[in-house]
């Protein structure tokens, strides 16, 4: 990178790296291999909102995942991406049906209902996954003009509860869904780990099952920011980059966007990162089977541990490593795991939540 003599700063680290936590993989750095993407493409100037040859390049890493049908368009972040695909996919009196426990129903501010129009049609889950059986306590009502309409069945692959769907189960939720004239669309804020969890291919239970648009995560696989819509069926949609714009999710320095993810996708960091990670949740949780007082809430199978215990232990256990209440009325936390996190900082978790069980 070219130098920038007399360049001055007051820029300085305000934190202390040695600080680990559970919280979220949200909270873990940029990966080094996607900083050093990002210096590539800083100097010089390229053509903005798209036009750059590193957004050019991305659509033809993302038909390596998705297939030759696949287009992408690089967004800010995971609530834009799931608002602008929804609504891309829904006419104004259209809803969405989904888990309960999904992102775009619970932690996304309101913002598909108030910021993409659309009603969201939510149904309780054991385990954050929809079936068939499940979609149609909402699937109903299409001339009932009384009712927002179906249009759209939204799962979240890995969910919000750490669960895994299978190829399979995808599969079958997309034909009952398109039997129905309804459209699938995927979250995949963490689509990588549930890969890697899998063994798969990402288009295996995408593209390949007839997943209709995907919400493709990178910032918590290791990416600074930034994700992208990934149109995976032309014929569900149109106008997409005029609806990114409205969305105000159209980047004006959108290769920087879009060289994280050529350097997550191109080869196999993706895969590495979550792999890490998964790895790491499996460890945490080997070990928390073993303390008596904590109940293991739902299957480990990506990067996400959630438990029960005393809510008190909780609370002092807090004190020494970041991390989130799922239910705190019941007692319930969430465990997560980064492609940063080491066996060390899982050992020592483990230790002190020991410590804080005897307390």
């Amino acid at each position: 990178m070219t130098a920038h003599p007399g360049l001055r700063t007051d820029a300085r680290r305000r934190h202390d790296p040695s600080v680990r936590g559970f919280a979220s993989d949200n909270y873990a750095g940029a990966h080094p291999e996607i900083l050093a993407a990002l210096a590539l493409a800083n100097d010089g100037h390229q053509v903005a909102y798209g036009e750059d040859q590193y957004t050019e390049h991305l659509q033809q890493i993302m038909r390596g995942h998705f297939g030759p049908a696949a287009e992408a368009f690089p967004v800010f972040n995971g609530t834009g991406a799931n608002v602008t695909a929804l609504q891309a996919l829904t006419d104004r009196w259209g809803a969405v049906i989904c888990a309960e426990s999904a992102h775009i129903n619970v932690d996304e501010g309101g913002a598909p209902e108030r910021m993409g129009g659309l009603k969201l049609l939510t149904v309780p889950t054991p385990d954050g996954k929809l079936t068939p059986e499940l979609i149609d306590r909402q699937a109903w009502g299409w001339e009932d003009e009384h009712r927002a309409m179906p249009q759209v069945v939204s799962i979240t692959q890995n969910t919000e509860l750490g669960t895994v769907y299978t190829v399979d189960e995808i599969r079958a939720i997309v034909e009952h869904a398109h039997a129905k004239g309804m459209k699938v669309h995927l979250d995949g804020a963490r689509i990588a780990n549930a890969a890697a969890s899998l063994g798969v291919p990402m288009g295996a239970f995408t593209s390949e099952v007839g997943v209709d648009v995907l919400s493709y995560g990178g910032t918590k696989n290791g990416m600074m920011f930034g994700e992208a819509v990934v149109v995976l069926d032309p014929g569900t949609v149109s106008h997409m980059k005029h609806l990114r714009k409205l969305s105000m999710q159209l980047a004006s320095k959108m290769r920087f966007v879009s060289v994280q993810l050529e350097a997550l996708l191109a080869k196999d960091l993706w895969l590495r990162n979550a792999g890490h990670a998964n790895a790491m949740a499996r460890r945490l949780a080997a070990g928390v089977r073993e303390v008596d007082g904590v109940e293991i809430l739902y299957p480990v199978q990506a990067n996400a541990v959630f438990a029960r215990l005393p809510h008190e232990v909780s609370r002092r256990l807090q004190k020494r490593f970041r991390f989130y209440f799922w239910d705190e009325a019941a007692g319930d936390v969430r465990w997560m795991c980064a492609y940063d996190t080491t066996e060390d900082d899982v050992d020592a978790f483990l230790q002190a939540l020991k410590e804080e069980i005897a307390h």
